[in-house]
């Protein structure tokens, strides 16, 4: 039995270029081709139109003074502008700051704060969420946020209107002072212990990794991308718009947030032949009443990603949405984010039971968690990756990015794998405390403090358990001052409106003690095995995932 280490192949060649530079050598092969379409917006832009656009953008920002490597944020669910500030930051050497549309105001004033933005780019309010309120009361505490552009208002116009002073030479000049390896983007991520941190991806990271996984996909100038998942995630940005941009396929963006109708119905109208989500997305649209009154026939290929993957799922999208070539794709967004893929000519049994094989230029290895020694094929151990597409670091914490990346270079993921002889790697559970609920990466100890600010609750532990729909929820266990009495609405309430709707525990058990080690540990995996028991969610703990 060999070790469990593994090299992806030398081809094809890494793109060493700016991600501005990348979008004008697509526009120089495929302007008149369809770039991006958004229903929603009535937008339809060929990659030229496109182009021209993110100039405007680019030029509008020089204009307000955003300098290389100032921070700008993007705030908002998936709207064209989102795309815009994307390639224009990209092509003037602003880091993106992505802000979780879901974000409340304290999560907001850290995530301004710890980047250090500038400019905010968001709406005005966005169905339940008043991003300009929410600014509002925040403003007095984020010294640094000099500007905020809201796009649904004469913001936007004005921002185009003041780029017109800025010429193409300057902003020509602009894109050559820049280096691939310069960081461009900052994404909020979890961990277990402390408030999220701010992983730093270079236009080299998120550009490469974006080719790869559409080569993966087999995407071409040919293909329609349907994109319902978030911008703010890698996902979004990287594998679905940047894929994109690198291979000039087709960006059709079905809706502003999820919509499981308006998915299969852009699938339809815009004929597309790849389709991107998490497990819970392609749950939804299969649970449609009416999915047999679409024409999916279109559909060749796409990506399922973002959390484990029920196999019955996988098989469902391969027959009923007629996605016979579809892959899974593994990673985190400290590795831009795929550090592994299925391919579309895998065979079925490897692309449902496998996350696939390390991509391209990168290498993969299963340890022991605790000696660091190579594992055997075939045995358990903690993945973990190198490469091309490891974060730069996180923002400026240099002591969490030494704990995440060590001194030969590899990224620790914190979840346990195994490794075939072909290479294939398994996910089979995590050494982190992290919560992934459809999708979102959740880390408790974020949920416990908050929950400690109420005046009644004495400790918090919150877990993970598993659910059918979302892969896993939060459930929060509370210990209460001596004579308080809370009820689980009253918790909810309380959480409501202060921390995002996805971090709001869908179960509460109020206890007296939590089940603890010898040495005075809260033992986390015996209260999610009770948690199950006590639910009755043992089928849905057995589901099986890649």
């Amino acid at each position: 039995m060999s070790n469990a280490i593994d090299q992806g192949a030398n081809t094809p060649a890494l793109l060493e270029q700016t991600i501005g530079a990348n979008l004008e050598a697509t526009v120089a092969r495929y302007g008149d081709h369809e770039a991006l379409v958004v229903p929603h917006q009535s937008i339809r832009q060929t990659w030229s139109e496109f182009n021209k656009t993110v100039d405007q953008v680019a030029k509008g920002l020089i204009a307000l003074g955003i300098e290389a490597g100032d921070r700008v944020g993007m705030w908002s669910p998936n709207y064209a502008e989102w795309i815009y500030i994307q390639f224009a930051t990209a092509k003037i050497g602003a880091i993106q700051v992505n802000v979780n549309p879901a974000y409340r105001s304290s999560e907001l004033e850290y995530a301004l704060n710890q980047s250090g933005c500038r400019l905010l780019v968001t709406r005005t309010e966005y169905l339940t969420s008043k991003y300009k309120e929410m600014i509002e009361a925040v403003r007095p505490n984020t010294p640094k946020l000099q500007q905020v552009v809201y796009f649904d208002t004469s913001d936007w116009s004005n921002l185009i209107k003041g780029g017109s002073s800025v010429s193409e030479e300057v902003l020509i000049e602009r894109g050559r002072s820049l280096s691939n390896t310069d960081p461009i983007n900052i994404q909020y991520t979890s961990g277990t212990t402390g408030f999220p941190k701010g992983a730093t991806l270079s236009h080299r990271n998120i550009l490469n990794d974006a080719l790869l996984v559409a080569e993966a996909c087999m995407h071409t100038v040919a293909d329609r991308v349907c994109i319902p998942v978030p911008f703010y995630h890698c996902f979004g940005m990287v594998m679905g718009n940047l894929a994109c941009s690198a291979t000039g396929s087709t960006m059709v963006i079905p809706s502003p947030t999820f919509d499981p109708e308006a998915v299969l119905k852009s699938v339809q109208s815009e004929g597309c032949t790849s389709l991107y989500g998490v497990p819970t997305m392609f749950i939804a649209e299969l649970g449609l009443p009416n999915i047999g009154e679409f024409d999916l026939s279109s559909l060749r290929t796409g990506i399922m990603a973002g959390s484990p993957c029920p196999v019955e799922v996988m098989r469902k999208v391969i027959d009923v949405m007629n996605m016979s070539e579809v892959t899974i794709a593994y990673g985190m967004t400290e590795t831009s984010p795929v550090s592994t893929q299925t391919a579309a000519t895998d065979s079925m049994e490897h692309r449902v039971t496998t996350v696939g094989r390390v991509l391209p230029h990168a290498e993969a290895k299963i340890v022991d968690p605790t000696t660091g020694e190579t594992m055997q094929r075939g045995q358990e151990g903690e993945y973990c990756t190198r490469g091309f597409h490891v974060m730069l670091g996180y923002w400026e914490d240099v002591e969490k990015t030494a704990q995440a990346i060590d001194e030969s270079g590899w990224m620790h993921s914190g979840d346990l794998a195994t490794m075939d002889e072909e290479g294939y790697v398994n996910i089979v559970g995590r050494l982190k405390d992290m919560i992934i609920r459809g999708g979102e990466n959740i880390y408790p100890r974020e949920i416990e403090e908050f929950l400690y600010t109420h005046p009644d609750v004495v400790d918090a532990q919150v877990i993970g358990v598993p659910d059918e729909r979302f892969g896993e929820v939060i459930m929060a266990w509370i210990q209460l001052e001596s004579g308080a009495t809370l009820s689980e609405d009253e918790v909810k309430a309380f959480c409501d409106g202060k921390i995002a709707h996805f971090k709001v525990p869908q179960y509460i058990r109020f206890v007296s003690e939590f089940p603890m080690t010898v040495t005075g540990k809260v033992r986390k995996i015996e209260m999610r095995e009770q948690a199950i028991a006590e639910l009755k969610l043992e089928a849905v703990a057995q589901t099986q995932t890649a």
